[in-house]
């Protein structure tokens, strides 16, 4: 017992001597929650979001293929370098009469003569017979059909070749489509930040309803806690009857499964909006402003979206018009295939050759040119007249599917100012509904509480006051969603 009693104070003594330290442990560093507006969030996402960062990484690209299309205009200039080694050497045969020396024999006699007149002390035959001697050498490495092999074994060459055209119709027509490739991937760049502004604009308004529906079911949840409670009171107290009591406890649990659903469903849409803004889910993230902040934008805007729904800005059709440029210059370049090309090249080589592969006794020997060529196409099987039909046969359909898109896109525009026009007066109905619905509930409330109302009359005022709020805020937020979508098939990229 004893050394129980003194196990327990040693204990008693370090908790005590470690309760300061305890008490002053600092608490985990809490990350704080990223405020947002609707500005804020797109801005982020138009900075973060991979699908814009893609698309602008696209023009950057399309901007390098247009300056690799001109680099075409300047010469071009290569270096190049090789070697052969001749494994059986070209025999040269110098016709059947008499081969070499009869060959040659008018042109020995001829110099003889000149010589002998001119030079004084020659020798007459000396000519003939150097050359006889070169002659019999040669003849050892002759064939023995009277052919000479020509060349030496090694062959060495290096040098620099050069050209650029000078006229080319069809390469400067290329050129205008590069710089149209890089238009569209403009336009592209820009229907992705549009498509993201719409995203992040229904996801943001989705925040705000689902916080708006979570206090209208908290509120809702509240109401039913006091009545609870009261009625708990009064059943104590014997003022009611018990079958109020219970009532009222499952008024309270009916409310709480909904409270709940509307708690997980802010966090759902919020990682939706971190998700579509680029930022890591787990960062918390607080969006400001209800959609009661919106009411006063209802007739304002539509009245404004009714007189500017025109389709000029729509990024599908800009890309149409693009797309037809394409095509139209694509054509003229398949026309200007018939035209004649002129182009200039040159060269600056050295050669070698030899039997060893002493380098250093090596005579490199320099040769250059410079020249022009032309190339005119006369036939190639009708194929250019045929890719030129091909084209004009994609234009056609190029031009059916925008008038398709045309009609398309003026169906959405006004399925969505109809949408519009219909929230408003949905947005008109709830507002007088809510206003009556808490007018309802607290007559009930009163009732109730005097003996003149029942329970029941008193929950079915607290469920249409709930009903009439959701209606409210669902008006307002298919308002804005509505809103959003015109935005986009308008082409419109404001906040």
């Amino acid at each position: 017992m004893k050394r129980l009693e003194f196990g327990k104070k040693m204990m008693m003594r370090a908790a005590f001597a470690l309760l300061p330290a305890l008490v002053f442990v600092p608490a985990p560093a809490q990350e704080q929650p990223l405020a947002l507006n609707l500005e804020k969030a797109l801005e982020i996402a138009m900075s973060e979001n991979p699908t814009v960062r893609v698309a602008e990484q696209e023009v950057e690209k399309k901007k390098y293929a247009k300056k690799g299309a001109y680099a075409a205009l300047f010469p071009q200039v290569n270096f190049g370098a090789d070697y052969s080694r001749t494994l059986k050497k070209q025999i040269v045969y110098f016709g059947e009469s008499g081969g070499f020396d009869s060959m040659f024999e008018p042109l020995i006699t001829g110099s003889e003569k000149l010589i002998s007149a001119y030079v004084p002390g020659y020798t007459p035959g000396a000519l003939a017979a150097a050359i006889g001697e070169a002659s019999a050498e040669a003849s050892a490495g002759a064939s023995s059909d009277g052919g000479m092999e020509m060349g030496l074994s090694n062959n060495w060459g290096f040098g620099f070749t050069a050209g650029m055209p000078l006229i080319n119709a069809a390469l400067w027509k290329s050129l205008s489509i590069s710089g149209q490739d890089v238009e569209l991937a403009i336009e592209q760049a820009r229907s992705s930040r549009i498509e993201l502004t719409c995203q992040v604009k229904k996801a943001y308004f989705s925040v705000l309803l689902a916080n708006d529906s979570y206090t209208v079911f908290k509120e809702s949840y509240d109401n039913a806690m006091t009545n609870f409670l009261d009625i708990r009171q009064k059943y104590e107290q014997g003022l009611v009857a018990e079958y109020d009591l219970i009532r009222a406890e499952v008024a309270v649990k009916n409310v709480e499964p909904n409270m709940l659903q509307a708690a997980n469903a802010v966090t759902l849409v919020k990682w939706q909006l971190k998700a579509l803004m680029g930022i890591d889910l787990d960062l918390p993230v607080e969006c400001e402003g209800r959609l009661t902040d919106f009411e006063a934008e209802l007739f304002a805007d539509y009245i404004t979206a009714t007189a500017n729904a025109s389709l000029d800005d729509n990024t599908n059709l800009k890309q149409l018009d693009i797309q037809n440029e394409q095509l139209e210059n694509t054509l003229k370049l398949q026309k200007f295939d018939f035209l004649p090309t002129l182009s200039l090249s040159a060269a600056y080589n050295w050669n070698a050759m030899n039997e060893d592969f002493k380098f250093k006794d090596y005579r490199w020997n320099p040769y250059s040119m410079i020249g022009v060529s032309l190339s005119f196409p006369v036939f190639t099987g009708g194929s250019r007249m045929q890719k030129a039909n091909q084209t004009k046969v994609t234009i056609t359909q190029l031009q059916l599917r925008k008038e398709d898109l045309q009609r398309s896109l003026q169906l959405l525009v006004r399925q969505s100012l109809d949408n519009m026009n219909t929230c408003i007066k949905r947005y008109g109905a709830a507002q007088k509904g809510v206003e009556q619905a808490a007018r309802g509930y607290m007559i009930a409330q009163k009732r109730y509480d005097t003996g003149a109302g029942t329970l029941l009359e008193m929950n079915d005022a607290s469920l249409a006051m709930t009903q009439a709020k959701l209606n409210f805020n669902q008006a307002i937020y298919d308002y804005v969603t509505a809103k959003s979508d015109l935005e986009k098939t308008l082409g419109k990229q404001a906040n």
